[in-house]
């Protein structure tokens, strides 16, 4: 098994063969159960070149200080093996609950330039990369909406076909105390 590099201080927990779960100080984390802010989303982060812990630690650092983001809650990680192109490193997933007042476009354009300042390189799809973020959901009033334009799908194409999105969201604190699951209306 090909494998992130781990801080020292990681906590692990095997599920499977292939998938394993990982704790630090920063994942999983609730931050504040409201953001004030008129979108509530779900972002799913993922990555599998070098050390791609630091480099999730490194993204919350500067999400804190970006006015236009309010962190909420961050999953626990999962590490697990690639799809579509399989001559790579396992990649380490979780998910980040964000408030923003951005709409969804801009949100998408802000999410793109914080891969690129972590050097994110776009070859082939499921390609290796440093840092990915996707949007999974967006939600309003804690109801989600929907998006359906060439370059933004929201809730995020496939997501419910992913262990890189579904274990981590299903360990999210909010998801596991909250009737109010952000993806209880897709799941069924």
């Amino acid at each position: 098994m090909k494998e992130n590099n781990k801080n020292s201080r990681m906590k692990k927990k095997k599920l499977t063969s292939d998938l394993t779960l990982y704790f630090n100080k920063n994942f999983p984390v609730v931050y504040s159960t409201k953001s004030g802010k008129r979108y509530t989303v779900y972002l799913g982060l993922g990555g599998n070149i070098g050390d791609v812990f630091k480099r999730f630690d490194n993204l919350l650092k500067r999400f804190k200080y970006d006015t236009n983001i309010v962190l909420i809650e961050t999953s626990l990680l999962l590490e697990n093996p690639p799809f579509g192109y399989l001559e790579q490193n396992y990649f380490l997933n979780g998910v980040v609950k964000i408030g923003t007042n951005m709409p969804p476009y801009y949100l998408l354009k802000s999410m793109q330039k914080y891969e690129k300042r972590f050097a994110r390189v776009r070859t082939f799809q499921d390609a290796p990369r440093t840092l990915d973020i996707d949007i999974i959901f967006i939600q309003i009033n804690g109801r989600n909406i929907q998006i359906n334009k060439k370059d933004l799908i929201v809730p995020h194409a496939g997501w419910k076909y992913r262990d890189s999105v579904k274990i981590p969201l299903k360990y999210m604190k909010s998801n596991i105390k909250s009737k109010n699951k952000a993806y209880s209306d897709e799941r069924k």
